[in-house]
């Protein structure tokens, strides 16, 4: 079984916290168990250790996970519609090439978090299913048009940088499979994060009519982008719980006000301003207006611009994709087939 140090000092195995390094000190007191929770379970999360598939889990923490993981899963292969419908008018074979590579790194973030989800005893095609009848949900900003080209650089450099202050805490969370998927993700969101910008410092340093595009998709974007946060702390039913269990590190609040804080400067720098007229520096945070949370709760509710735009497109991309499967699936048993007729013959 392969293994890895932790910050701890103990050894995990990558399917079990079974192991440990013999120099380890005295374990510590195991905690009892309480309100359905195994006594193994609360010591990992006593610790501050990774729980892994093997490990003794509450139901409702699994469920959580694999509620959580699977919208996360979902909006990374439903974010690829928005930017994948400029691919073909990009302006410049440099700018395609960067965008094909950005929506080929949503598809991977994508099967990382549903191969994640999986070993939660999820079913991958059931979690799609969910998705295109629309009994799962996924972000909500991909419900949002891309009406010019500035609105790419926008998104890597709004959405993906929302989505990098959100998700780095998640490469610590106590879930393994969960927290190891992150760390590689979050490496590539950077990237398009830094595209997102460099392509918005381009047009807001040339014609005034770039300048205007850049300014218009900012103004756009920048609400929807607080609002990914998820809503304020004392309306988000799950985020005590969560927290608690080790799976956020940070409220939905907290982390808005870093991403604000963060994003204030970088507006500077690009020459455009953020369309909030009670934004304003404190002393030690940039304060920002009241959220419209109604459109929020609204475009969740599926009555956002592109609701059903991006359903339906994923309903004919997985419709259309049935022959692949198809075909994968009986090669797959011809090859079982093959093998265990070899067996029998030796």
């Amino acid at each position: 079984m392969l293994i890895s140090v932790t910050t701890t000092g103990s050894v995990e195995g990558v399917y079990g916290n079974d192991f440990h390094a013999p120099d380890e000190a005295a374990p510590r007191p195991v905690p009892t168990e309480a309100d359905g929770e195994p006594a193994s379970f609360r010591a990992l999360l006593a610790g501050d250790e990774r729980v892994e598939p093997r490990d003794e889990m509450p139901e409702a923490y699994r469920k959580t996970l694999v509620r959580q993981i699977a919208q996360h899963a979902h909006s990374e292969i439903i974010g690829m519609q928005p930017e994948g419908n400029w691919i073909s008018r990009a302006p410049s074979l440099k700018r395609k090439a960067i965008l094909l590579a950005k929506v080929q790194d949503e598809a991977g973030h994508g099967l990382y978090l549903y191969s994640a989800a999986e070993t939660l005893g999820a079913d991958r095609g059931d979690l799609t299913r969910r998705l295109i009848e629309g009994r799962q949900k996924y972000s909500s900003i991909f419900n949002y048009p891309t009406l010019t080209w500035a609105d790419v650089g926008a998104i890597g450099w709004l959405v993906d940088g929302a989505a990098i202050v959100n998700q780095v805490p998640i490469c610590r969370c106590s879930y393994g499979p969960y927290a190891r998927a992150m760390v590689r993700i979050c490496k590539e969101e950077s990237f398009h994060q830094r595209q997102g910008f460099e392509l918005l410092l381009t047009l807001s340093r040339g014609t005034p009519e770039q300048k205007a595009m850049a300014q218009d998709a900012a103004d756009r974007w920048w609400w929807p982008s607080l609002m990914m946060f998820g809503p304020p702390d004392d309306a988000s039913p799950n985020s005590a719980q969560s927290m608690a269990w080790g799976i956020k590190k940070h409220s939905n609040d907290e982390l808005r006000q870093r991403f604000v804080d963060m994003t204030v400067p970088q507006a500077q720098v690009l020459g455009l301003e953020l369309p909030d007229p009670d934004l304003h520096w404190d002393g030690e945070h940039w304060l920002f207006g009241e959220i419209d949370w109604s459109e929020f709760y609204a475009v969740l509710k599926g009555n956002g611009p592109c609701n059903e735009q991006r359903l339906n497109h994923r309903r004919r991309a997985h419709d259309d994709g049935a022959w692949v499967r198809e075909a994968a699936s009986a090669y797959a048993e011809k090859q079982a087939a093959r093998a265990a007729h070899r067996e029998e013959v030796a």
